[in-house]
């Protein structure tokens, strides 16, 4: 199993921010535990239709020396799509 971000682009609150996803969803909380990453940044259904966490750049950074995968926007969104929760938010 693995753990993926996307770049650091979004601008919110003077921070960049990016996507953390992963192949499960254990995985996904176990790993945000251990950067130290607060639950209130996870969402998953029904808010949105994939588990992940939004993290700071310096999380980011941090995700990556632990072993996370860089993704491309095209990667994250193939493991956005991979990871999907029948009964989660359906864009309309």
């Amino acid at each position: 199993m693995a753990v993926y971000v996307d770049a650091a682009i979004w601008r919110y609150a003077g921070r960049r921010w990016c996507h953390m996803l992963a192949d499960d969803e254990a995985e996904l909380h176990r790993f945000a535990a251990h950067l130290g990453v607060k639950r209130s940044s996870y969402q998953g259904p029904p808010k949105t239709s994939a588990p992940h966490y939004d993290i700071t750049g310096l999380e980011r950074d941090r995700a990556v020396r632990f072993g996370a995968v860089e993704c491309s926007r095209e990667e994250i969104v193939a493991v956005f799509r991979r990871v999907r929760v029948k009964g989660g938010k359906v864009r309309r």
